[in-house]
């Protein structure tokens, strides 16, 4: 991708770049720019055992039109001490777009069920404006709940649960809107029993942070033609409470108050990963400093160039991403197990 650095005034407009039309009523009309992937016999079933991951979709709350797709490999763990690590996943999309079915989504999961290998829950979570932050982490603490729910009850887990799941081995996963996501979310899980449900990693990809002051990335990189600074404005506009500004916690939460800076240093390991290219690497950055000061363990690696969400684009940069993930979700899996070595050691 060429380089986008650019100091002139901002020419795009985010609405037709995102393909959005706003409503009198303030909801979006969408244009889908990905497609999305439906249930069929052959996908659902997992025809090609040897390529593709099983899928389903399960309903979370219907009144609030949520569900997750749950993937897993197409073969069972050999016994009941190789259980895999659940991955609860978000999508990104500014709050604004997309699916948990849209295709780079739903093949992103397929594939690391089956690489990793792990059983991935990807949540429909409800979209902004016609739901503001925070319904979105609201769906992400439901579903862990629903997970906790499942863990508790052995006779009425979900059958691919209870074959395949560790749920001492949980992980947040997400990019973008989805980073972000795993950020907030894993902050309100410290306020709840998820026991025995236990959250061991966060893996936040491009996080999707902001600010009311603009870094020096998002002005390098104001007309970037992925994620210009007149879009990243109109969607946090969109997806922020009424009234509030890109310092509002959600987006900017390095100007939280000290309760919430307090409980950071609560968060459980991290990896941060990040492109120079991205307008969003400062902030990005910015979060890793904060949480390191505060005395999280955090993964960080920020790469040359590339661009905002480049994993979609790039499939060289999709099967990095995918190795660094395995990396970290391995290296936490098995401080997991030599604790319980350990802790039966002592007994």
């Amino acid at each position: 991708m060429e380089d986008q650095s650019s100091t002139s005034a901002p020419s795009i407009d985010p609405f037709k770049l995102l393909k959005i039309v706003q409503n009198p009523d303030g909801s979006l009309t969408r244009q889908s720019l990905f497609p999305s992937v439906s249930i069929t016999e052959e996908e659902s079933t997992g025809s090609n055992a040897s390529q593709l991951a099983f899928f389903k979709d399960i309903p979370l709350n219907p009144q609030n039109k949520t569900f997750f797709r749950l993937y897993r490999p197409p073969t069972p763990p050999p016994n009941t001490n190789h259980r895999l690590p659940l991955l609860i996943h978000f999508h990104g999309g500014g709050f604004i777009l997309f699916s948990a079915t849209s295709r780079p989504f739903h093949d992103a999961c397929s594939v690391k069920a089956v690489k990793l290998p792990a059983v991935v829950l990807s949540l429909e979570y409800r979209l902004a404006p016609e739901h503001r932050l925070p319904a979105a982490y609201d769906d992400a603490v439901e579903t862990i709940m629903w997970v906790r729910d499942q863990a508790m009850d052995v006779n009425g887990c979900d059958p691919w649960l209870k074959e395949y799941v560790d749920f001492s081995k949980c992980f947040l996963i997400g990019s973008s809107a989805g980073g972000n996501m795993v950020f907030h979310a894993a902050l309100r899980a410290l306020d709840i029993d998820t026991s025995p449900v236990k959250i061991i990693g966060l893996i936040m990809n491009q996080p999707y942070f902001s600010g009311v002051e603009r870094t020096e990335s998002e002005k390098r990189f104001v007309n970037d033609r992925i994620l210009p600074l007149p879009a990243n404005d109109l969607m946090w506009s969109l997806a922020l409470p009424e009234g509030a500004d890109r310092d509002h916690e959600f987006c900017n939460p390095m100007t939280a108050d000290g309760f919430l800076k307090e409980k950071m240093g609560r968060l459980t390991r991290c990896l941060v990963t990040g492109h120079g290219g991205d307008p969003l690497i400062d902030k990005q950055r910015e979060l890793v400093k904060v949480l390191e000061a505060r005395g999280v363990d955090v993964v960080a690696e920020f790469a040359e160039g590339g661009c905002h969400g480049i994993e979609i684009f790039d499939p060289l940069k999709a099967e990095a991403l995918l190795k660094s993930i395995k990396e970290f979700v391995d290296t936490c899996c098995r401080c997991v197990n030599y604790e319980s070595a350990a802790a039966k050691s002592t007994l």
